[in-house]
């Protein structure tokens, strides 16, 4: 027998949240992650729900088969990407605790999402269903259709691989806050010396424009280089540019306008003392979050 539509809608709605994350841990890509769900979302309601044992098991398989599918097809469009690829960055993520909100920012860092790039379809869903969602590895088993013990080094290995480069600094928000606006401040004046001094002699800079908007085409490495490039955008474009404040996948970052129009957004790592790394993300295609509604 099957659930009424109400009780299956609803079952469904319960489970979003989660399902999102999910999938957006998987994509890195809101847009991709609600059409995962969506697709989801049509085999729940053809499923006969009344007859699943586990509303919460049946639409996380179902949601991490799909991501899987997607995210392999994806990897053919980004060996074509130009430039160098980064997440679909998000705007509306409200953590309600100061602690939810350092853990949320860790987890959905673009550099940490980055990083998950870096791993296969199945690596990246047992990391992410073991670490970020709790499943066990029985569960994640039958999810993708292997062995626990399988399971259970795909995570092993994902999590040495990730945690060997991931961010190497936690600072509290006031912190991130001041070296972001000492940030603005010499960029808007396009102080060389302090542009250098600000970044860490190892630092990079990864810039994605898709193709469709201006940013650098390749990893930039390195103090001086990344000084200098801060540097002739200024010299080009100092009237036109307008920095502020804005939260970024749970983490404060920046948002950079030309003329009035928004250009990118930003976020960092540092220690508190410099910049170890900046990510920009240019694609017009990936800013919607950040438009002004209307």
């Amino acid at each position: 027998m099957s659930a009424s539509p109400t009780a299956t809608a609803n079952a469904f709605a319960a489970e979003r949240t989660r399902l999102l994350g999910i999938a957006y841990r998987m994509l890195g890509s809101r847009a991709d992650a609600e059409d995962v769900l969506q697709d989801a979302w049509l085999r729940w309601n053809e499923s006969g729900s009344a007859d699943v044992r586990s509303t919460q098991a049946w639409l996380t398989t179902i949601v991490t088969r799909l991501s899987i599918d997607r995210l392999r097809s994806a990897k053919a469009r980004r060996e074509v990407y130009i430039g160098p690829w980064l997440p679909e960055p998000l705007a509306d993520i409200d953590p309600v605790t100061p602690e939810s909100k350092a853990e949320l920012a860790s987890e959905l860092s673009l550099a940490f999402l980055s990083l998950l790039e870096r791993l296969g379809p199945d690596e990246r869903a047992a990391f992410v269903l073991h670490d970020a969602f709790d499943c066990d590895y029985d569960d994640i088993a039958e999810m993708l259709n292997k062995s626990a013990a399988a399971c259970r080094q795909l995570v092993h290995r994902a999590r040495e691989r990730v945690m060997a480069e991931r961010q190497r600094f936690r600072v509290d928000e006031r912190t991130r806050q001041r070296m972001l606006e000492r940030f603005i401040e010499v960029a808007n004046v396009g102080d060389l010396p302090a542009l250098k001094a600000l970044f860490a002699s190892d630092a990079h800079l990864v810039s994605d424009g898709g193709g469709k908007a201006v940013a650098a085409r390749r990893i930039l490495h390195g103090a001086e280089r990344i000084a200098l490039l801060f540097q002739m955008i200024f010299r080009r474009n100092a009237r036109g540019i307008e920095r502020r404040l804005v939260r970024i996948n749970g983490e404060l970052g920046l948002a950079t306008s030309f003329r009035g129009k928004l250009h990118s957004v930003t976020t960092i790592d540092t220690d508190g003392e410099r910049i170890y790394a900046h990510y920009t993300v240019a694609n017009p295609d990936k800013l919607g979050e950040f438009l002004p509604v209307g």
